[in-house]
């Protein structure tokens, strides 16, 4: 009677363990980790809620196409515990006290307390400890894309350039700026052949040597005069096209011919032309570098998890 019942409680076991191995059936193995068919399952959950999916491994792929791929789905799994061991390894894990203030700065950043962004978590039917253990997470693997990836990612001033010079072909990143003199002829003060005669007759003495600051002091009709003549500084494309034109063949210190502009005669002096950054340039910049980041990254993820699949220890069991 003994014999039997030690045989029958034997049978209840194996009959319970091997119920549990069917629901618990290891569906891959990484290094110390594994990925059960309950894993799948609550994983499918996750896609069909598409909530607390780390986008980072979805590599811009939506839920719903992943959803359709057993595979992806594996591979999606499989990158998580990837990461996850190499969290352990450099010792990045984080405790509960910092889970709790990423939890509190994301409440703050949306407009709520702690308690209200819980409530907000608890209707997409997600609990406290599975909201934690999904920010535990995620910034566990911020830490680890910091250090292993993003902090090796260099983006320079060339590469900009350069992406800069293929989207606009016709563009440049650097500009001239000029700082030009005039001596300026009115129209108004006997007509317009009288002025443009008195201009040619400056031209004729700047020609001579004369030097152009006496000559704007004494025959300049600005009435906005200022000494020397100066008119200012301006960047390509700022200022008149016939004042452009005439003073960008010009080296610092020669003088142009007579210019027409607007009906009245002016005589000009490049005082200084220096490159400057071109303000289309400086406002792309940005934008490009962060379009570059991103590339890159997106490229050194990808290379450093195929080098994390390929030093770790992976076996896929086939169903």
């Amino acid at each position: 009677m003994k014999l039997k019942s030690s045989v029958f409680i034997f049978s209840l076991f194996f009959g319970l363990l091997t119920q549990a191995e069917v629901v618990e059936r290891v569906v891959a193995i990484v290094n110390n980790d594994i990925i059960t068919l309950s894993d799948t399952s609550a994983f499918t959950k996750k896609l069909d809620r598409n909530n607390f999916l780390d986008d980072l491994l979805l590599f811009g792929k939506p839920p719903a196409e992943i959803k359709k791929d057993a595979s992806e789905q594996l591979d999606y799994m499989i990158n998580e515990r990837l990461m996850d061991s190499e969290v352990k390894r450099l010792n990045l894990s984080v405790t509960i006290e910092r889970v709790e203030q990423e939890i509190r700065e994301i409440a703050k950043r949306n407009g709520m307390n702690r308690s209200e962004l819980m409530t907000a978590v608890s209707g997409q039917g997600i609990t406290v400890s599975e909201y934690q253990s999904f920010i535990k997470s995620k910034v566990e693997r911020q830490s680890l894309i910091e250090a292993e990836v993003t902090s090796k990612i260099r983006v320079s001033d060339e590469d900009i350039l350069a992406q800069y010079s293929r989207e606009y072909p016709s563009a440049s990143a650097g500009i001239y700026e000029y700082s030009i003199a005039h001596i300026l002829f009115n129209s108004k003060k006997g007509g317009a052949d009288a002025a443009r005669e008195r201009a040619e007759s400056v031209v004729k003495k700047l020609r001579s040597g004369e030097s152009f600051e006496v000559l704007a002091e004494q025959h300049s009709e600005d009435a906005n005069f200022t000494t020397g003549g100066i008119l200012g500084s301006f960047k390509a494309g700022e200022f008149a096209k016939e004042m452009e034109v005439a003073v960008a063949k010009l080296n610092p210190g020669e003088t142009t011919d007579v210019v027409r502009l607007k009906g009245n005669y002016h005589v000009l002096k490049l005082l200084n032309k220096t490159l400057v950054s071109d303000p289309r340039f400086d406002k792309e910049k940005e934008k490009i570098r962060s379009q570059l980041f991103e590339k890159a990254f997106q490229k050194h993820f990808r290379l450093w998890l195929e080098s994390k699949r390929e030093e770790s220890f992976i076996r896929i069991n086939k169903a």
